[in-house]
């Protein structure tokens, strides 16, 4: 029985999770849920699966938490709250494996205590490495802590990498579906509408990662994470568009071989392999049906149309701190593009001009990585403020 808490319990990837759990009921328990304000959706989860302890980003909702819990009859657990919260449940004795699902940087600090603490982290929040990977696996290193990638992509070729030794590889390859935009010219994009960007073709996600999937910076951020996940330079980490999302990712041996790893489009599949590892057991998601599936096709992406994926191997060769600047002004940039603040082309015109001023520094802690990134929150907002991109 491994018990774990859920780090963004409300959202896609945590609802995921506690589908997993409830199917594998003699293997997982639920020791903690962390959620940040969607409190309804938090009730529920506890009513359905009462954990010993709940984590609220925001404490003035504990007493509406509570409330609604007694009003249907719940039993309270012990709340905890703010970062100093998600920080306790991360490192609790009582927790096996901690599910990182919160999205963007309010993930490294949890994370990090969970590695730092030697917890199985089943990693779904790719910005925790994307800010501080080179940390992340020097602590996981000596704590002997175990990050399993949550993501599909990093999760496929995870399993690829069991067909081989490291010194075996040649290179990865991560898959995209090449988003919403794939076949619309690039001189239509100034006028692309958040409504027109939120409808992924095949998945269903948040706000910010759905903007980043059509920009295509959701797979330059998964080569960074790559990178630090498997030791593998940025130079190896190659990227090809796969409208169909049925190939995950492969690995292309030194021999010629190339693994792949496919799959439905399905979270859950990925979830339940980072919390059962090295297991194998039945799953939920359902397998491919062959019969329909007339054709696979790859094509590698086209750099001028999606600039966010170079953008994103600059700040890798740049190390230091200029992966978590990438992040934090991308953030801000899909932020202010939901809003309707800037087009959709000002996105990475907007990233570049952030990393172009940043003066890096080594991202040797998580205050020296987070300093960086408030540094880049700040100048990107300035930059939209006093300038036209």
């Amino acid at each position: 029985m491994r018990r774990i808490a859920i780090i963004g319990s409300t959202g896609s990837i945590g609802q995921s999770t506690l589908s997993v759990a409830g199917h594998l009921s003699d293997r997982l328990r639920v020791f903690a849920l962390a959620a940040s304000s969607s409190i309804d959706r938090l009730v529920s989860q506890t009513a359905a699966v009462h954990p010993e302890v709940v984590a609220i980003a925001d404490s003035g909702r504990v007493d509406e938490y509570q409330r609604k819990c007694r009003n249907l009859g719940i039993s309270v657990p012990s709340v905890v709250t703010g970062s100093d919260g998600l920080r306790q449940i991360a490192s609790a004795s009582e927790v096996d494996v901690v599910v990182s699902g919160i999205v963007g940087a309010a993930g490294l600090w949890p994370t990090y205590c969970a590695v730092l603490s030697g917890k199985i982290v089943a990693l779904a929040n790719k910005e925790a490495m994307v800010l501080a990977g080179e940390l992340l696996k020097k602590t996981a290193k000596a704590s002997g802590a175990c990050i399993i990638p949550v993501d599909s992509e990093h999760c496929a070729v995870d399993q690829c990498l069991r067909a081989g030794r490291h010194s075996e590889v040649r290179r990865l390859i991560l898959t995209a579906s090449g988003g919403p935009f794939r076949e619309r010219p690039v001189h239509q994009f100034s006028a692309i509408t958040p409504e027109e960007a939120l409808k992924h073709p095949t998945w269903q996600m948040g706000r910010r990662i759905t903007i980043d999937s059509a920009t295509l910076m959701n797979k330059g951020l998964e080569v960074i994470e790559a990178r630090w996940l498997f030791d593998m330079p940025a130079a190896k980490v190659d990227i090809m568009v796969h409208p169909q999302s049925i190939v995950h990712s492969m690995v292309e041996f030194v021999d010629g071989s190339t693994v792949a790893q496919l799959g439905t489009a399905d979270m859950r599949q990925p979830i339940q392999y980072a919390l059962t590892y090295p297991e194998r057991l039945p799953s939920q998601a359902p397998g491919l049906d062959w019969s329909s599936i007339s054709r696979l096709d790859f094509s590698p992406p086209d750099l001028k149309k999606f600039p966010c994926v170079s953008l994103a191997y600059s700040a890798i060769e740049l190390g230091g701190t200029a992966p978590a600047v990438l992040n934090a002004a991308d953030e801000v940039a899909v932020g202010a593009f939901l809003d309707r603040r800037i087009s959709f082309t000002d996105i990475p015109r907007l990233i570049e001009a952030t990393l172009q001023a940043h003066d890096q520094q080594q991202a040797d802690s998580v205050d020296s990585i987070m300093a960086a990134d408030a540094w880049a929150r700040e100048y990107a907002k300035n930059v939209m403020t006093e300038t036209v991109l």
